[in-house]
């Protein structure tokens, strides 16, 4: 069967879909499998899907549109899995921005049910010119290969959070922007959680030269998935452009179920963090962020996140957590200058690099 696709996802982004695919009706019930389906509500919140390029969509009942199935575990958004089985005709759900798709399990009551989608079919790529016969198309692998080991690195800042929506992005964009100003190569990666462009998008206009994802690797999200492998081929990637610095963002949260923990257990990564930053909601949350990474043996240069917005949040932190606490939104240069100089100690090179003339910090 033929159709023409009003809406592509940018969780297909690896494939290259075209608006007309061809759909087969045997369909491997797998992370990263693309999907055709027919969306069934229509919806006043969590009402958007981001396109290939970064746009958001508005979407609305009866449009046509590509996803991936995948898993997602978000406190603050859809919990949902893959089905054991999946045929056209079937009800789904659309679990997050960029169109991944799944039976849903939980929904959190700020975001009311997800919108039910109906399969329509495998989307069916044609590898070789002039084969009449596709195969069902799949996300993996992508661009960022998965690894066993790691190759050479520049020195890496670690962005980690206590929860989905620490201010972590806020962060890693922060450090972008100043590294960048000081005439450094930035690459960008993150390493844990669900398909969604936005972020990476974001590093890159503060200034990031390439950025990366698990999506990337071909994985629609981290749950359950070969996270250390997945993690290596993103910082692999990113570090063979010449990059002088990484910033990596661990989406998600320290306890959550994207493997955030399982990555910093893992020997050769936690060893490429040359600086760690804690983004936390609240005063409770850094002290208990920081006391699990020190369980980790790892110890945040900062603590940054909502936790930090004014004085009685940050004095508290520094009083009970004995670590800096600098809002990276309103002290933005000295929060920056924190984790350079924690990212210096390792590297010679980042101990002498002054801002570039007429920067902007």
């Amino acid at each position: 069967m033929r159709v023409q696709l009003d809406k592509i996802a940018s969780s297909t982004r690896n494939v290259g879909l075209h608006r007309q695919v061809v759909l087969g009706s045997e369909i491997p019930a797998n992370p990263g499998a693309v999907l055709a389906v027919r969306v069934l509500d229509e919806k006043s919140v969590y009402n958007k899907l981001e396109d290939v390029h970064g746009r958001m969509m508005s979407v609305h009942r009866g449009d046509l549109l590509a996803g991936v199935l995948g898993e997602r575990r978000a406190l603050r958004g859809y919990s949902g899995e893959v089905p054991d089985h999946a045929a056209p005709g079937d009800v789904l759900h659309l679990l997050n921005l960029g169109g991944i798709i799944g039976r849903c399990t939980s929904a959190n009551p700020d975001v009311g049910p997800p919108a039910r989608v109906e399969v329509l079919g495998a989307v069916l790529q044609f590898p070789e010119l002039g084969r009449r016969v596709g195969e069902p198309a799949s996300i993996f692998p992508g661009p960022a290969p998965l690894a066993d080991t790691l190759g050479p690195l520049p020195p890496a800042v670690f962005v980690v959070g206590t929860c989905m929506h620490a201010g972590k992005t806020a962060a890693a964009c922060t450090l972008v922007r100043h590294l960048t100003n000081r005439g450094l190569k930035v690459g960008a990666a993150k390493v844990t959680g669900v398909a969604l462009r936005k972020d990476t998008l974001e590093m890159q206009d503060y200034g990031a030269l390439v950025a990366y994802t698990f999506a990337d690797a071909g994985l629609p999200s981290t749950v359950g998935g070969e996270v250390a492998r997945v993690a290596r081929g993103c910082l692999n990637t990113a570090a063979s452009h010449g990059v002088d610095v990484l910033v990596v963002v661990f989406g998600d949260g320290l306890l959550g179920d994207y493997g955030v923990m399982d990555l910093l257990k893992t020997t050769d990564i936690a060893a490429a963090g040359s600086a760690l930053v804690l983004a936390a909601n609240d005063p409770v949350a850094a002290w208990g962020g920081v006391n699990l990474l020190k369980d980790l043996g790892l110890a945040p240069a900062v603590v940054t996140g909502p936790a930090t917005d004014n004085e009685a949040g940050s004095a508290r932190i520094e009083e009970l957590c004995q670590v800096a606490a600098v809002n990276a939104r309103t002290a933005a240069s000295r929060f920056a200058d924190a984790v350079i100089e924690a990212l210096a100690v390792g590297d010679a090179r980042l101990r002498t690099v002054e801002p570039v003339r007429g920067a902007r910090l």
